[in-house]
């Protein structure tokens, strides 16, 4: 299973959750202060809202794929290494209330890629890179 991800910054997450439930068909698969994701099975999206300062834009806070597995992520790593891309390694992280693996590589006009298997909820946010 691999899906793309789009992480959202948002100043009325409450607000965005009613949309996107509405706009997707689903309810958020993961509620925590300031967050929400869903995983949407139609087209395959991981949406990602991220609460961020009042009165602003909403604005697209990074990329993603999401895999299924934390060989996927290391495959991904090589071949983007081979490539000649600049790769950020992060293995057994805390990110988005879930243990991850993860690399990232910036585009062409620095938006933040994150290829990242999920190993496990957690009680604690953790960071962003």
């Amino acid at each position: 299973m691999s899906r793309v991800q789009l992480a959202l910054r948002v100043s009325d997450l409450e607000g965005s959750i009613r949309f996107y439930s509405s706009l997707f068909g689903v309810e958020p698969a993961k509620r925590r202060p300031g967050y929400a994701n869903f995983a949407v099975a139609e087209p395959p999206l991981k949406l990602v809202l991220l609460e961020g300062e009042a009165d602003l834009p909403t604005v697209m806070d990074h990329l993603g794929v999401e895999v299924g597995t934390t060989a996927e992520v290391h495959d991904a790593t090589e071949r983007l290494s081979q490539l000649g891309l600049f790769t950020l390694v992060e293995d057994d992280t805390t990110c988005c209330y879930a243990r991850q693996d993860k690399v990232w590589v910036r585009g062409p006009g620095q938006e933040p890629w994150e290829v990242y298997a999920v190993k496990e909820d957690s009680p604690e946010y953790g960071r962003d890179t």
